[in-house]
């Protein structure tokens, strides 16, 4: 558990985009946990910036599904309960499977090989390094870059939406060695898939990946809890 304070924004990007980011990832770390209050103004203080960029930010955040709304308080980060998440999931399936498959229509060499370094990274972090953030961040590139490949805009909105609130559920589940072992062998077998030119079990692969993982969560911890504890 973390103190939930998010550090200074870089003044020569775009403020709001930059407080965005910052919040995003400390929200995917788990450094601003589920159910935690957003405050604007304490948000800002910490960034260092007005508030006007920090409630942008936050404002795009509720958009993304990672925050709700609370009348009277502002926002709070996302709760996802345990059923919640296998509904997502269930609908994550489909279309993390059509993104393969259109993505592997447009692959390009470079594209294969941009994914094949990324599995490269992920498999030596596998052995060197014990922290899940790393995991998560590394899972994020993975399917972030075949959703782009797809090419298709709408797909990417309602997968980056979906994928948001799932990746909230990886420090659950990725917590132990094999877990993380057996998605990193299932995002290898995608790349397979992609790499042999094969829309059809590329696709295959991808929602199998996604359904594997579906079936590992009733046995994980659960996302979120009464006392705020979880991921």
């Amino acid at each position: 558990r973390t103190d939930g304070r998010v550090g200074l924004v870089d003044p020569v990007e775009p403020l709001a985009s930059r407080a965005y980011e910052k919040l995003r990832d400390a929200i995917l770390s788990n450094q601003l946990q589920p159910g935690q209050r957003l405050s604007v103004s304490d948000l800002a203080r910490q960034m260092g910036i007005s508030r006007t960029p920090v409630r942008e930010a936050v404002q795009r955040l509720i958009y993304d599904g990672l925050a709700v709304h609370v009348p009277y308080r502002g926002a709070d980060v996302v709760r996802v309960g345990v059923d919640d998440l296998l509904q997502l999931f269930g609908v994550r399936e489909v279309l993390d499977g059509l993104a393969a498959r259109l993505a592997c229509r447009n692959l390009r060499p470079g594209d294969v090989e941009e994914l094949g370094q990324i599995l490269s990274e992920h498999e030596e972090v596998l052995a060197l390094d014990p922290s899940t953030r790393a995991h998560v961040d590394l899972d994020i590139r993975y399917h972030g870059r075949i959703r782009v490949l797809a090419g298709n805009p709408y797909l990417d909105e309602m997968l980056g939406r979906i994928q948001g609130k799932t990746h909230l559920a990886v420090h659950s589940l990725w917590r132990g060695e094999e877990a993380r072992r057996l998605a990193l062998a299932e995002h290898r077998a995608i790349f397979l898939a992609l790499s042999a030119g094969d829309p059809e079990g590329a696709e295959r692969a991808a929602r199998a990946h996604v359904a594997a993982i579906q079936g590992r969560v009733p046995g994980s911890v659960a996302v979120t809890s009464p006392d705020g504890a979880g991921l």
